[in-house]
């Protein structure tokens, strides 16, 4: 059994940190394949177990940057499926990758799963473990379709050593009419925060439809305890604050030894993505929140005011 992973880069061709978990989960598999797409360099060393590198150049003259867009990455790893009768693609659990493997099942006729954290092959199926309902049932999802594309939450398999590229193989893809009518005019980095990763984070403060937009309070907590920021749905439909920092059944799972939720209803569909937090901090001016039922700590009051005290007292017993 081929299985393919998609391995998720920055421009400058550093590997995502999820890349080493989905290598050595497709090494469990079967023989694993990497494919790499656009032009950015492939670096020295890749996960180890990968049998050889599918990097697939895109051609397209009326967008140099067009690469990078879901409708044309997912056009790049359809080409490489056909190239190796690939039976899995397994990428990471991302807002981007959902919409490239939405659009790869289309192509291919595939069995689509999301959120998966485990994957295996019984009697010649590939079977995903998910949680659904919140968090409250653990669900085995059998794939009967002749190719699965699976996305996998970040730390569902331990990652793989680095060692040596291995085989290179190149391939160039021309973009679909439809691939070609997207067209990235600018790209601006974000500046890094120096905060911890969301998923990792032993202390994340999460902000809802309370903070109005406003983070600030948030952001100075969140630097005095070094924590991760987060925020629930609606912050982020509302752009407040950008999609990788969604809590909750469709967005992060969080796991830390503190969280703290602020201006957070408590929704079902969040609560499944942070509840097996180790203390529950609830900071709300509504004394009916959900939220209040599964915190360890409630505060009923304006976050506007309860935080910028508690970053005060903790500077003044710091220093």
């Amino acid at each position: 059994m081929t299985v393919l992973v998609l391995l998720d880069h920055t421009d400058a061709g550093e590997p995502r940190a999820t890349a080493p978990e989905l290598v050595a989960l497709a090494c469990s598999l079967g023989e694993a394949e990497g494919v790499w797409v656009g032009a950015a360099p492939l670096p020295a060393q890749l996960p180890s177990g990968l049998a050889r590198v599918h990097r697939v150049a895109v051609a397209n003259d009326w967008a140099p940057e067009g690469e990078h867009v879901a409708p044309v990455v997912s056009e790049a790893v359809a080409a490489v499926v056909d190239a190796t009768g690939a039976s899995v693609v397994l990428l990471a659990s991302t807002f981007e990758n959902k919409d490239v493997a939405a659009r790869l099942g289309a192509l291919h006729g595939a069995g689509v799963v999301t959120d998966a954290d485990s994957v295996a092959v019984e009697h010649g199926t590939v079977v995903a473990g998910k949680t659904v309902l919140a968090g409250t049932w653990t669900t085995r999802v059998e794939v009967v379709a002749p190719l699965a594309v699976v996305l996998v939450k970040a730390g569902a398999a331990d990652a793989a050593e680095p060692a040596a590229a291995p085989e290179v193989v190149e391939h160039a893809v021309a973009p679909s009419y439809v691939g070609g009518l997207v067209e990235v005019v600018e790209r601006t980095e974000r500046a890094g925060t120096g905060r911890p990763d969301l998923a990792s984070a032993q202390t994340v403060i999460v902000g809802g439809r309370g903070t109005e937009g406003d983070f600030g309070p948030l952001e100075e907590l969140a630097d005095e305890l070094g924590a991760a920021i987060g925020a629930t749905r609606v912050a982020t439909d509302e752009g407040w604050i950008a999609r990788e920092a969604q809590v909750g059944q469709t967005g992060v799972t969080v796991s830390p030894r503190l969280y703290i939720g602020a201006g957070v209803s408590g929704a079902v569909h969040h609560r499944g993505g942070m509840q097996a937090a180790g203390t529950i901090v609830a900071v709300n001016n509504d004394p009916d929140a959900p939220i209040f039922e599964i915190a360890d700590y409630g505060i009923v009051g304006d976050l506007f005011e309860v935080l910028p005290q508690a970053t005060a007292e903790l500077r003044r017993l710091r220093g």
